[in-house]
């Protein structure tokens, strides 16, 4: 499309991975070399950014989002679901390759799941596969660290256009780092600080990320215990909310998706991280990676009753942390 008819600006935009998910529930997850009959098997979509971008769409903001599928049904299926959810999809179809796909084992005692997953390289996002119009105009932009030389791309791209990027990790892919210095808001997992770093602390590794890579927070999700983050004077702690869990597959990417919603509506930096607290664990009520994507109105009826979960830090001790992060910052000046 040249730039005579350019795309229409849209809230976020969305670079990554997508995948079809075989839910596998189970009575209880099964020991070495034993047999178990299975509760229940559904094939549903999912995928760390796919499934953020569809739940910005049911919050009312404009979506679009880039991806690479395979020539198969599954591919068909993601699709058919962008189209059903009203996001502006521009895809990347290989013929005759296999879609990217899991499956994931739900322990039904706990709601807990283990992922077995499959994605050729042929369905790797190349730089080459992007446009730049896709991006321009966007309030935020949503990557992940998977393909990391198309994601860096696009979040470059942001920079120059002074859009936000966000970044979803939850491993040390290759040439990540290029990826991180293009990242304004880092929220991973809980032990990639340590695969990046080196360091297991959070309260030394958080910091260091934000020193190196130079964002305006850093942050890890920590599942039942909530989210920490530090924004360069900093720590914020916000507690997770209890739900009975029956399925915790994608409550990353609903907190992914939540927080870019968050940008969006320019609310303040722990509001977003408890909207987006509640978004994730609500989504944990129903199977899939989208099984429960509640709406404004259910996140905020659960924000203002919702039970929480107990501190994985004390104040006192983020207080210190963050005395000695600022003390040796100063240091080393």
């Amino acid at each position: 499309m040249s730039d005579a008819n350019p795309l229409p600006p849209v809230d976020v935009v969305g670079v990554g991975i997508n995948a079809t998910d075989t839910i596998i529930r189970l009575p209880y997850f099964p020991a070495r070399d034993s047999k178990v009959e299975i509760v229940s098997a559904e094939i549903m979509p999912g995928g760390q950014v796919a499934s953020a971008m569809v739940a910005c769409r049911k919050w009312g903001l404009s979506a679009r989002y880039a991806g690479k599928i395979g020539g198969d049904a599954a591919g068909r299926l993601h699709i058919e679901e962008m189209k059903r959810a009203g996001i502006d999809a521009h895809w990347v179809v290989v013929p005759g390759a296999t879609s990217q796909s899991s499956y994931i084992l739900v322990d039904q005692r706990s709601g807990e799941r283990t992922v077995l997953w499959k994605r050729s390289s042929s369905i790797a996002l190349q730089p080459e596969d992007l446009q730049r119009e896709w991006i321009r105009g966007a309030r935020a932009l949503l990557v992940d660290g998977h393909d990391t030389d198309a994601a860096a791309m696009a979040a470059r791209w942001a920079r120059e256009e002074n859009i936000l990027v966000v970044g979803d990790f939850d491993n040390r892919y290759p040439r990540v780092e290029a990826l991180l210095e293009c990242v304004d808001f880092v929220i991973s997992s809980s032990d990639f600080p340590e695969r990046l770093m080196g360091e297991k602390s959070l309260l030394k590794s958080l910091p260091e990320i934000f020193r190196r890579f130079k964002c305006r927070l850093t942050a890890a999700t920590l599942g039942p215990l909530g989210v920490l983050g530090w924004d360069g004077q900093h720590f914020l702690q916000v507690p997770a909310f209890r739900v009975n869990a029956v399925d915790t597959t994608g409550a990353g990417d609903i907190f992914h998706g939540a927080f870019l919603y968050g940008l969006a509506q320019n609310l303040g930096v722990e509001e977003i991280l408890e909207f987006s607290c509640a978004a994730a664990a609500l989504n944990c009520t129903a199977p899939g990676a989208r099984g429960r994507i509640a709406s404004l109105e259910e996140i905020a009826e659960f924000r203002r009753h919702g039970g929480r979960s107990e501190l994985a830090y004390s104040g006192e001790a983020l207080e210190a942390a963050a005395r000695a992060t600022l003390a040796s910052a100063t240091v080393n000046r």
